[in-house]
């Protein structure tokens, strides 16, 4: 029912603008009643981002499962190079992508996201075995990778998502590669 108010929603947004649709639009749009949408989601933002926490989830489970002697960032290139598209579906696809970079409320919303995932991906990169990673430098090298991502999803949207995301995301991974060094001694 989710997946399908989402839908739905996404489709009033294009059609009339996210301004101008209501939450009761989109409940009246699915045979439902304002207080039933507010069952499936919080706020009307949230229509369009209902899957990302089981997400975030999945991929911090995916970087825990990560070989123990491979580095933070190769761990954190594979991980979401093999999640970038579900990364980007989980938005809606270009439609949705362009809705949400167009809309102020959506890229606030967006980036409240993409905070609270971020600390999931930071606390698994912390957890995997073997990782002596303190919280400065999880925390650094999420934003790093998120900065990857963010910069491979406008890339495709100047592309109109003819662009290849894998290699975009490699682009972008690779741009950023930081040279880890053992820390200077206290």
């Amino acid at each position: 029912m989710r997946a399908g108010l989402a839908e739905l929603a996404l489709g009033l947004f294009v059609e009339r603008g996210y301004e101008r649709t209501t939450v009761e639009d989109i409940a009246a749009a699915a045979g439902l009643s304002k207080r039933s949408f507010f069952r499936y989601f919080p706020t009307k933002e949230d229509v369009l981002f209902a899957d990302v926490e089981e997400l975030a989830d999945r991929i911090a489970d995916a970087i825990r499962e990560r070989p123990a002697g491979e580095d933070p960032w190769t761990c954190l290139h594979m991980v979401l190079r093999d999640w970038g598209g579900r990364v980007h579906a989980a938005r809606h696809d270009l439609t949705g992508l362009r809705l949400i970079e167009t809309t102020p409320a959506l890229r606030a919303r967006l980036h409240q996201k993409r905070d609270a995932m971020r600390s999931r991906i930071a606390t698994a990169l912390r957890e995997r075995p073997g990782s002596t990673l303190d919280a400065f430098t999880a925390d650094l090298l999420t934003a790093a990778a998120g900065a990857a991502l963010d910069a491979a999803a406008r890339e495709w949207l100047r592309c109109d998502g003819d662009a290849d995301r894998s290699a975009l995301i490699d682009e972008a991974f690779a741009a950023l590669s930081p040279r880890l060094a053992e820390p200077a001694p206290a």
